[in-house]
């Protein structure tokens, strides 16, 4: 437990680590299981030419990971094994996105991709450690567990950051909520104990745009969306978010959608259990809650 690295935005205690090292325990329960297809494989000889791709759906289930767009959330495991023609331990650091995958797919299939796809073919990066194929990934926040409505532009030097409800806090998801991490936040946050970064879970307002230079600043702890500094890199990330929700049809829905859990206690609200409201009692529901 104790080589567990604990990121800043986290209190350094003991339940931290303890989580922390659950965790972990259940990635290396998935290993050992992800080793036995590969084990498979082996046994029927196939392994030199099956390509596996293995990668999560999201980031860590922990607060200011989870349902969140900084790279604790966004950033997922991405293992290539296909010993026919990627070099093991082979690295490419470049940007490439979920919807990648199945334009590259068909492609090494044989097939060619239908137009609908929006990805890109990323199989020349497997043999090609220093080939790109984007010069941005986009990623967006919306109704999960509880409501919000962000959006990000990534590149590999920063990330920019468009908060469309600031007045909502950055609450975790509803599994991260009940974790022992957050249970420790949440005790040492009424002691007052929680320093600025470790209070980005329970702030609001939020500020409505966010940028990181991500190479200085990996834990994305340094707002520099109003430093004149970075301005130009600021108006060109701006620019690229509006151009992709303009191209995506990206709108802000009409109303707001409830939360389906209590933000202080974590607990359900009451209207989970009732029949999928009307609009109109959705409205009352929201106004209820505001």
């Amino acid at each position: 437990m104790d080589e567990v690295v604990i990121p800043p935005y986290f209190p350094d205690t003991k339940e931290v680590r303890e989580d922390f090292a659950h965790y972990y325990d259940e990635i290396s329960r998935l290993d050992d299981y992800v080793g036995k297809v590969i084990a498979e494989l082996d046994k029927q000889g196939v392994s030199e030419n099956t390509l596996v791709l293995f990668i999560s759906d999201n980031g860590r289930p922990f607060p200011r990971d989870k349902t969140t767009l900084y790279d604790g959330g966004i950033k997922t495991p991405w293992i290539v094994k296909w010993p026919k023609m990627v070099k093991a331990n082979s690295v490419n650091k470049n940007l490439v996105s979920a919807i990648d995958i199945a334009p590259t797919f068909i492609q090494l299939a044989g097939l060619k991709p239908i137009p609908s796809f929006e990805g890109l073919d990323f199989s020349g990066l497997l043999t090609n450690t220093e080939s790109s194929i984007r010069d941005y990934i986009y990623a967006e926040d919306h109704w999960h567990d509880y409501e919000d409505y962000s959006r990000a532009v990534r590149t590999k030097e920063f990330k920019y950051i468009r908060n469309f409800y600031p007045d909502l806090p950055n609450t975790p998801s509803a599994d991260a909520f009940v974790s022992a991490t957050f249970e420790t936040m949440r005790a040492m946050k009424e002691k007052g104990e929680l320093n600025d970064e470790q209070l980005a879970c329970f702030n609001k307002p939020r500020p409505e745009e966010e940028l990181y230079e991500l190479a200085n600043d990996p834990f994305e702890l340094k707002n520099l969306a109003e430093n004149p500094i970075y301005k130009e890199e600021l108006n060109k990330l701006r620019e690229e978010l509006k151009r992709m929700r303009n191209i995506t049809n990206d709108s802000l829905p009409e109303f707001r959608t409830p939360d389906e859990f209590d933000r202080k206690t974590g607990k359900p609200n009451s209207f989970r259990k009732r029949p999928r409201p009307s609009k109109k009692e959705m409205e009352k529901i929201i106004q209820e809650l505001q």
